[in-house]
């Protein structure tokens, strides 16, 4: 079983999300306004590489938010100062957990994700059928 890139980049951003929340409001502005600039630019760089890398209009859409959001984030860690910055780097990581929080529930509650298993049922000797008959159920 192999793990979505689309999957991998929305927990990085809820993850990424998390701790800029948390450092904003633990650490003097200076520190958290780099943090919010080196952590804003890793998001905007995944981001923009899984925008590029993905196929489907959704992953696009989901991608496409997040990397505009580190951007955003990016800048105002750049251009602001004080007070006002730390409310920006603990929004910005309130933004990043929303945003990616909603990317995977729009990922898993789209069609494309449905489960197939199968399931070797024996058949029974009135039957005729020496053989097993695979039987796929669908479990969503």
């Amino acid at each position: 079983m192999a793990l979505s890139p689309r999957f991998a980049l929305n927990t990085f951003g809820v993850l990424a999300g998390g701790f800029l929340a948390v450092s904003a409001m633990t650490f003097t502005a200076p520190v958290a306004g780099w943090l919010g600039f080196g952590v804003s630019t890793a998001v905007t760089v995944a981001a923009l590489a899984g925008l590029v890398l993905a196929r489907r209009p959704a992953a696009k859409a989901g991608h496409g938010v997040l990397a505009a959001l580190g951007l955003w984030s990016l800048v105002a860690s750049l251009v602001f100062g004080g007070g006002t910055l730390v409310w920006l780097v603990f929004a910005a990581g309130a933004a990043f957990v929303a945003a990616a929080l909603a990317d995977l529930t729009a990922h898993e509650l789209s069609t494309e994700r449905v489960v197939h298993a199968l399931e070797v049922r024996p058949v029974d000797s009135a039957a005729g059928s020496a053989a097993a008959a695979p039987v796929h159920d669908i479990a969503a």
